[in-house]
C-alpha cells in the first residue's frame, strides 16, 4: 500500500522478527489484509492491471481532457478525504490470498473530520478519530489506546504531509481510462516508478468526488502485491445518520494506555545516513522506551508517496533473532545486527517498497558517537 504506514509507519514486531504498516497508503485503500497500526487506520496503493489479481473488467480508454501530471493527480486524491461523508465496506487482499475487511464511517463538517473504522476480521478492534486525536478500542484485551497523528495521514489520505516532495522526478503518471467500482463510475491512473527503489500504483479514483475507491501496488515484475477496494459504498451519507456511529464509547472497564514516544532527531541520537537514498526524504525522528534500560529510534523517510522507517534500538540476544528480509503482501521488512565500538544495535528497516531500498538504507545507517 502506498504509505504509509501507508500513510503510517509501522512498528516492529517483538523481537524484531518484522513489522508492518497500516497502513501506509498511509493510512488508504495504505497501508496483505487490513492490517492496524496503533492508530488502526487503513494504508492504501495502487498499481498493475484488473486482471492480475482480484478480477474486474480492464478499463475502458476512453477520449477527454488532457492527462492530469502526478502532482494533479495526488492534489485530487488528497482533497477527496475532505468530501463531506461516506459509508463502506473496504476489503484488503494480498496475492498470498490473505484478506480482510472493515466497516468505514466518514464525516467532514469545516475543520473537523470525525472517522471511525471497524475491524470486520480478525480480532475486535474499533478505531476513532477526532482531527488528530486517535483512539483504539480492543475489547478481548480490554485496552484502549490513545495517541496523536500528524494530520494528513488518515485515510483516505495518500499524500504524506510535509516535505519537499520532487514525486514526479520518481513516478510517471498515465490515464487509463475510466471504470466502475462498487457501482461508481471512477477514473483510473496508474502511476509508475521511474526507478527500481519504489513499486508501482494503480489508483481508481471516483469520478465526481476524486475519494479512492479501489488500488492494486506492483512490482517490477508487473506482479499484484496488494489489492483494496470498497465493495459497497454511500457517497454523501446522511451525516445526521453517521454520527450516531461516530459517537466515542466510554473507556469504563478499559485500561487506557498512551504510547510514550518523545520527538527527537536523528542527529540527536547518533546516528546518520552516509548517503541519501534517492528521492527518500526524512520526516519525523522519535525515541521510545523498549525495556526499563532501553529505548528504540524510529526515522521516517518518505518520497511523498512510499514510505520508509528504521528502527535503531541496543541489541538484545534474547529478543533479536536472525537476520533476513521478509515480506507481507507490498510491505518488506529488514532486519541486520550492526556492530561499532560502543557496541552492538539492532535494527530493522520495514516499508511498503522492493527489499533493494531497504539495504540501500541500512547500507547507509551510521553511528556517530
Amino acid at each position: 500500500m502506498i504509505g504509509t504506514a501507508r500513510r503510517w509507519t509501522a512498528t516492529p514486531r517483538a523481537g524484531g522478527a518484522g513489522a508492518r504498516c497500516l497502513g501506509g497508503w498511509r493510512g488508504v485503500l495504505r497501508r496483505a489484509a487490513v492490517l492496524w497500526c496503533a492508530s488502526g487506520v487503513l494504508g492504501l496503493a495502487g498499481a498493475q492491471g484488473v486482471g492480475a489479481f482480484g478480477g474486474g473488467s480492464a478499463p475502458d480508454r476512453m477520449a477527454g481532457p488532457p492527462e492530469r501530471s502526478v502532482a494533479e493527480w495526488l492534489v485530487r486524491l488528497q482533497q477527496a478525504s475532505r468530501i463531506p461523508s461516506y459509508v463502506g465496506t473496504f476489503v484488503v487482499s494480498s496475492s498470498s490470498g490473505a484478506m480482510s475487511s472493515a466497516r468505514i464511517w466518514h464525516v467532514c463538517e469545516g475543520n473537523l473530520q470525525l472517522e471511525r473504522v471497524e475491524a470486520l476480521s480478525g480480532a475486535p478492534r474499533s478505531t476513532y478519530r477526532r482531527n488528530e486525536l486517535v483512539v483504539t478500542f480492543m475489547p478481548e484485551a480490554r485496552i484502549v489506546r490513545t495517541e496523536r497523528r500528524v494530520a494528513g495521514g488518515m485515510f483516505p489520505n495518500l499524500l504524506n504531509p510535509g516535505g519537499n516532495f520532487s514525486t514526479a522526478d520518481h513516478y510517471s503518471a498515465r490515464e487509463m481510462g475510466r471504470d466502475r467500482v462498487a457501482g461508481f463510475d471512477a477514473d483510473v491512473v496508474l502511476l509508475s516508478p521511474r526507478d527500481d527503489l519504489r513499486f508501482g500504483y494503480r489508483i481508481w479514483s471516483e469520478k465526481r468526488t476524486g475519494l479512492v475507491v479501489k488500488t492494486q501496488t506492483l512490482d517490477a515484475a508487473g506482479r499484484v502485491l496488494e489489492q483494496a477496494a470498497f465493495s459497497e459504498l454511500q457517497l454523501d451519507a446522511p451525516v445526521r445518520a453517521a454520527k450516531p456511529q461516530l459517537a466515542m464509547p466510554s473507556t469504563d472497564g478499559y485500561r487506557v494506555e498512551k504510547p510514550e514516544r518523545v520527538r527527537t532527531s536523528a542527529a540527536d541520537e547518533g546516528w546518520t545516513l552516509k548517503a541519501p537514498v534517492a528521492g527518500f526524504q526524512p520526516q519525523n525522528c522519535y525515541r521510545r522506551p523498549v525495556s526499563p534500560s532501553a529505548s528504540m529510534v524510529q526515522w521516517i523517510f518518505s518520497d511523498g508517496l512510499a514510505t520508509v522507517s528504521l528502527f535503531m534500538e541496543p541489541f538484545d540476544a534474547q529478543r533479536h533473532g536472525h537476520e533476513g528480509v521478509s515480506a507481507m503482501g507490498a510491505t518488506h521488512t529488514l532486519t541486520r545486527r550492526l556492530t561499532d565500538p560502543a557496541g552492538a544495535w539492532w535494527i530493522t528497516a520495514v516499508g511498503e517498497v522492493p527489499p533493494r531500498t531497504l539495504r540501500a538504507f541500512v547500507d547507509g545507517l551510521e553511528r556517530k558517537n
